[in-house]
């Protein structure tokens, strides 16, 4: 039984492999310590950085007529206010709640 030159490629990958499990789990957990765990604290710093970059004001409240719009309530709590509401950041038809700050 002959194979394709291409089967017996992938076998001598597959069998090139499978004997050397070791030296491939040793290279990831190298490639982990080495790469990954520094590159999330770079990701990190950098997202902790922009957070005390920005200013954490409410923008100014300008009443569209296109946004906001009720024509029914919403079926919870008092029906004006969206399921996940931030009174910080998202505004009611009236405008912006109450600061909390």
């Amino acid at each position: 039984m002959s194979f394709s030159p291409v089967a017996s490629a992938t076998a001598r990958v597959l069998a090139a492999a499978s004997h050397s499990t070791h030296e491939g789990v040793k290279t990831w957990k190298i490639l982990t310590f080495v790469l990954a765990l520094p590159g999330v604290g770079v990701c990190m710093a950098n997202a902790y950085m922009k957070m005390q970059a920005n200013s954490h004001e409410q923008p100014e409240f300008v009443p569209y007529p296109h946004l906001r719009i009720r024509t029914k309530k919403f079926p919870w709590g008092d029906g004006n206010h969206s399921l996940f509401h931030n009174s910080h950041t998202n505004a009611l038809p009236g405008g912006y709640e109450g600061s909390h700050h």
